[in-house]
Order: structure tokens, then sequence, then C-alpha cells
């Protein structure tokens, strides 16, 4: 397996795998791995010769509140867990080299920012798109892999590439859940055992509200209305940012449930911003 910091040796390299007539797949991540991030490597591996997985802590998309000292890292061990998960190159960019001091260029989708995330974090999807448009320019995929946790971000990312016109296919692969149903996350570390049952409220509620809809109940005021409380029975500090039920396209809130309607949730657990979906039929 082949590490590159540089941006001009990874340019040269994804010129040559074109030359070579291979295909290459891309799995942006910002560190500190887990299963999660590893099932999308694999994934990756079953669709293109060579898979390329980017490290890349992205200042432009945490907001001035978030601290990104804070994020945490783990190079090493990412590394070793990228070439045991079958990865063939792993890109280390320099913060430096991806925003040179008169960086001043950015890349926004309209529509899909507006809402949910956007809400909260309002520059985060500009700072998203920007690098990610940068890494598909320096990498050159044929393939794309994200995960459906992320899934407002991966919805929006596929806007911008097809806006784009970059040839790229994405694959938007399950989310990975530790035991127990807590989707697995980077943030996840800073939970004591105790906080991480609570931290399982989101995954609860996104239950409670799938058994529901299986059941017949339609009406989203409802479904809002039960999230929160098992949310609050769970992890009674739990401060909810937001539930949507809405529109897989648009992320527009939806008031009756239909086939294609995604359940979308931010709640702060002891601190830690979590964010997590599902589709409820």
């Amino acid at each position: 397996m082949q590490t590159i910091r540089s941006i001009k040796k990874m340019q040269q390299v994804a010129r040559k795998i074109v030359a070579e007539g291979k295909t290459s797949a891309l799995v942006p991540t910002m560190g500190f791995l887990h299963e999660g991030h590893l099932s999308l490597i694999r994934r990756a591996k079953k669709a293109a010769d060579i898979v390329i997985t980017s490290i890349f802590v992205n200042p432009t998309q945490f907001a001035p509140n978030e601290d990104l000292t804070k994020y945490p890292r783990d190079e090493k061990g990412d590394i070793r867990k990228i070439k045991q998960a079958g990865g063939d190159i792993v890109f280390i960019p320099k913060a430096a080299d991806i925003y040179p001091d008169d960086f001043q260029t950015y890349v926004e989708v309209e529509k899909l920012t507006r809402d949910l995330e956007a809400r909260s974090r309002p520059t985060h999807f500009r700072g998203v798109t920007t690098i990610v448009a940068k890494l598909f320019n320096i990498t050159r995929p044929d393939v794309a892999v994200f995960g459906m946790k992320d899934f407002q971000q991966a919805c929006v990312l596929k806007q911008m590439a097809r806006d784009l016109g970059y040839p790229i296919k994405f694959i938007i692969a399950p989310t990975v859940r530790e035991k127990g149903g807590l989707a697995m996350s980077s943030r996840n570390k800073f939970f004591s055992p105790e906080q991480r049952f609570e931290a399982r409220c989101l995954y609860y509620a996104l239950r409670t509200a799938k058994a529901m809809v299986r059941s017949g109940v339609k009406d989203t005021v409802k479904l809002t209305k039960e999230m929160r409380a098992v949310i609050k029975a769970t992890c009674p500090t739990a401060r909810i940012d937001y539930i949507s039920l809405s529109d897989p396209t648009s992320f527009l809130p939806e008031y009756e449930v239909d086939r294609d309607t995604v359940c979308l949730l931010a709640v702060e657990v002891h601190g830690v911003r979590l964010i997590d979906n599902m589709k409820l039929r």
C-alpha cells in the first residue's frame, strides 16, 4: 500500500491509473477510522481496481464554535486499518497545500443546503463540497463511496457531481452500527459506557418511528412527538436539534410518510452532537 502526501504526486499517480486502463474508487475521510469507514473501503474494493482513501481533517467545514483541534486523530492507526481493509493508496495532504494563503474559491450547492444540518452549521456544506471537489480533481476517481449515516451530505455531493459534470459513480453504503444500534462515529470515543448507552436514544427513536409506520401511522407530527418522548426517556439531558421526516430528494418536510420518506435527526448527547437517519418504509 502506498502513502502519498503531495498533491502533485497524487495527481501523477491518478494519471498513471487512468493510463493503465484501471479504475479507481475514492473514500474520503477525516481519519480516526472505525468499522464504518472500513466497510466503505471494502465496498469500494468491489467497485474498482484501485481504492484511494483520503485522510484530511477539513478546517472549512468546522463552524467558529466547533473546536477543530479536538477532532480525534490517529494517523498511524488509520494507515494500518486501511491496509488491513484492502486499501491501495492513502492520500494525506497538508492543509496548507489544500488551502494556500490566497485561497478564495468555494463550491456551493444551493437548495439542498438550506435545511437540517445547514441550519445549525451554516458553513458546513460549503466546506464539504469544496474539499470533495478538490479531492475529485486531484484523484480522478471513477467511483466515490460515502456512508448513509451522512445522508444529506452524500446527496449534496451527488448533486454537486451531477451539476459540475464529474463522471463519477456514487455509492451510498448502509450505516454501520455498534451493538445496541448506535451509529458508528469518530465522536463516540468521547462517551463513557453509561453515556454511550444513552447515545442510543437516536436509534431507539428511529426504530420506534419505523415500527409505528409499519403499524399504519403516517402522520409525521405524531411520529415526531413519539420520537421526542423516546429520546428524552433514554437520555433526559439530550438536546434535540432537529427531527425531520423529509423527502430524500429535496429534504423538505413531509406531513405524511410515503414510500420514500427518510427520517433524519440531530441530537446533542452529553455535549456530543450526533446525527442519524433511517428510511421508514
